[in-house]
């Protein structure tokens, strides 16, 4: 067997890396990670509206692992593969552990909302009610609002010999309404809860404001607008006696399979996809306990699923709707305390004379989002847009978002004469239609967009403003680790760097023309490009901090991932620990490395942070013997990401910036004792907190307010 997976470990006898018991398994690490988050919605140190807010952010992660993970399982299973996974289980034995697992989570959720959440939040003026619990003024107003918004958009469809079984829809909500006709037999409809009416109705609130802490504060009440139509169904069936309703919900098979190569116009076939999503084969049937078995059997036949895919769940059937309440409503006092972005005096217009390519120029910017302000990153294209010496503007687009300034500011530049380009990545989960609606946009401004390369993902972000600086072109980058949309920005944690750095600059060039046209450039002079050089450049750089700790050099690895699965890295990380290296890991979610095993992973610690922002950046700091070196990127440790997408790591050569990622953001990731959960072996654990802690998020936060002050006593130096 090749010395690539057999290994000596320190007690002397053979270490078989190819041993399942070594590896956690994939979808069992992601669906712990719903766990977690769960925990945020259960601690009751986090704000009541946030707490729901998680509890949101479960239902649609379980969603999506459903569409995806389960989707794909089944396939699996399906086609008879019998490849095993990491930890040696066959698709059959994952699907049913973890449907399982989900339908567990899925069902606690649930009970937790009507048994803790609804009731907290009901102290707190804040009412989530059944329709049975509305008083006679509410009743009358949901069944105005029932008339006036609802009614006409309902089409309830019969199900009888001359009318078929009708389509049920992913993620659709839907009532199984079972009817008395005029001769006393028993017939049964659908109706389909529209999806533009908001799931919870407001309603008004009985009293308007309540005294809380010495405050008044605003009541609010919503009522679930399915049990709102449940209790005026009879409109919709005149003549004929409503028996019953019976809510449920369906989730559908969401992996989508491109023939890329068979296909002329990526684009148009991603729009057939996106329409046969929603014709998936069903996954998920949740309805509540009362249903009776006749009405669930008809629903498993028609729908063609089975009865393991049925969870039945108390209460209203969904979470992810809860958002709206979450974010919708003005009681900041039960809600996280609310910050204002940094902007650094250097990058503010009154500091640059209005001229942003001159900050640039004076130095290299490291913004770490949300703590500091995305405007800069949008300044900077509308700056190219407008600027009468930028030629072009080259740039990828992963998710954007809504109403997007990134996008206004591209086609504003088309507008001004630039050369624009702009790679939109339609295979970008569950944003493929809004990426269509935008690439359809630009196109008809005269921008140039490309779809991306076949078989590969383009998950990299880069934007590239090409200058004619008095007879000669500089160069201008923005790299990030997460994505181009200033709604997330807000919420998610990300790291991004302008720089004029020539080098760097050569090499964004090739990159684009690599996504663009036919090139083969294998050699970056310093980006770590996916998946040319970055695996083995990558490989190298961990080898080497193994070879430091072997010669007795001072050697520690932090590598902070949303996941940790490629078998390749991990083996390796394996082999640094036997070395005696420290390794310290920061894992978001997915982590199939077991740290701690006696004489294998003693020297690794596997971190997963979950708190108000989602971690979402990527940094890779090697400390070299001290000669520290610091990478950030898009690329987790997957081998969808090492082999088949397009990513990008780029390094971080300004000393205070390393000393910032280093000791202020690595460290406070390292020391925290309130978010942080610790893997070991298969399960997380939270560590005792110490007294004086705060969690990573807050204590940034409490940096960006530092540098605020600092920045006003020394506002002088700055000009």
């Amino acid at each position: 067997m090749s010395q690539e997976f057999i290994s000596t470990n320190t007690h002397g006898h053979m270490e078989n890396l190819k041993d399942h018991s070594l590896y956690n398994n994939r979808e069992l690490s992601l669906l712990d990670f719903q766990k977690r988050v769960f925990e945020e919605a259960q601690d009751e140190a986090n704000p009541i509206l946030e707490r729901l807010k998680f509890l949101s952010i479960v239902g649609s992660n379980l969603d999506e692992f459903y569409m995806v993970r389960i989707g794909g399982l089944k396939k699996q299973v399906a086609s008879g593969t019998t490849d095993v996974s990491l930890d040696g289980r066959s698709p059959t034995e994952i699907l049913e552990v973890v449907r399982d697992g989900a339908h567990a989570l899925i069902q606690e959720a649930h009970e937790y909302l009507l048994s803790n959440i609804i009731p907290k939040l009901a102290e707190s003026g804040v009412h989530l009610l059944s329709y049975s619990e509305l008083t006679d003024a509410q009743k009358e107003e949901a069944a105005k609002k029932y008339k006036q918004t609802i009614f006409p958009v309902l089409t309830p469809l019969a199900v009888d010999p001359s009318h078929p079984f009708p389509h049920i829809s992913n993620l659709s909500l839907n009532l199984a309404v079972t009817i008395k006709d005029e001769l006393g037999g028993e017939r049964f409809a659908r109706v389909k809860v529209p999806r533009p009416i908001d799931r919870l109705m407001p309603i008004i609130s009985e009293p308007w404001t309540m005294e809380i802490d010495d405050n008044l504060r605003r009541v609010y009440s919503f009522v679930w607008v399915e049990e709102v139509i449940a209790a005026n169904l009879q409109s919709l069936f005149p003549g004929m006696e409503v028996i019953a309703s019976y809510p449920f919900r369906v989730t559908r098979n969401a992996d989508m399979t491109i023939q890329e190569l068979e296909a002329d116009d990526l684009l148009e076939t991603m729009e057939q996809g996106v329409r046969q999503r929603r014709l998936g084969s069903v996954l998920r049937v949740a309805v509540n306990p009362d249903m009776p078995d006749r009405v669930r059997n008809l629903l498993i036949e028609n729908m063609g699923a089975e009865e393991d895919d049925v969870v039945e769940v108390n209460g209203p059937l969904g979470l992810e709707s809860l958002m709206m309440v979450a974010s919708g409503i003005d009681r900041f006092d039960l809600k996280y305390p609310p910050f204002i972005p940094f902007t650094s005096i250097r990058l503010k217009p009154e500091t640059r004379d209005g001229d942003f390519f001159k900050a640039v120029r004076s130095q290299n910017h490291l913004l770490h989002h949300p703590y500091d302000s995305f405007s800069p990153v949008i300044e900077f294209l509308e700056a190219a847009a407008s600027d009468p010496n930028v030629l072009a503007i080259k740039m990828t687009l992963y998710r954007v978002g809504p109403r997007s300034p990134i996008v206004a500011a591209l086609m504003k530049a088309r507008e001004n004469g630039k050369q624009v380009a702009v790679l939109v990545e339609l295979k970008a989960r569950f944003d493929e239609e809004s990426n269509i609606g935008w690439a359809r946009m630009l196109e008809r401004e005269g921008v140039h967009v490309i779809y991306g390369l076949i078989g590969l993902k383009t998950h990299s972000k880069i934007a590239l403003v090409i200058r004619n600086e008095g007879g000669h072109i500089r160069r201008y980058v923005h790299m990030s680790t997460g994505n181009y949309n200033s709604l997330t920005a807000h919420v998610y944690e990300d790291l991004g760097l302008f720089t004029v750095d020539p080098q760097i600059g050569s090499d964004v060039s090739d990159l684009f023309n690599f996504l663009t046209g036919y090139s083969e450039k294998r050699d970056y002079h310093k980006l770590l490009v996916a998946p040319i050089n970055l695996r083995k450049r990558f490989t190298e750089l961990l080898n080497r901090e193994i070879q430091h700790q072997k010669d007795g050099h001072k050697a520690h690895l932090i590598l902070k991932t949303n996941a940790l699965v490629d078998e390749k890295i991990i083996n390796l990380l394996y082999e640094a620990s036997k070395a005696g290296l420290k390794i310290d890991l920061l894992v978001r979610g997915i982590c199939c490395l077991k740290p701690g095993v006696e004489g294998l992973s003693e020297n690794i610690r596997v971190i997963s942070i979950v708190s108000r922002f989602l971690e979402h950046s990527r940094i890779y700091y090697f400390h070299n013997g001290g000669d520290e070196e610091v990478y950030l990127g898009s690329a987790d440790l997957m081998p969808r990401n090492l082999n088949r997408r397009v990513e990008v790591l780029f390094p971080i050569h300004d000393s205070h910036h390393v000393r910032y990622l280093r000791d202020n953001v690595l460290e406070s990731y390292l020391r925290d004792s309130i978010k942080a959960r610790y893997l070991t072996d298969e399960s997380y654990s939270r560590p005792e907190p110490f007294e004086g802690n705060l969690g990573v998020q807050d204590k940034l936060l409490n940096v960006r307010s530092d540098w605020v002050e600092q920045e006003k006593e020394h506002l002088w130096e700055l000009f």
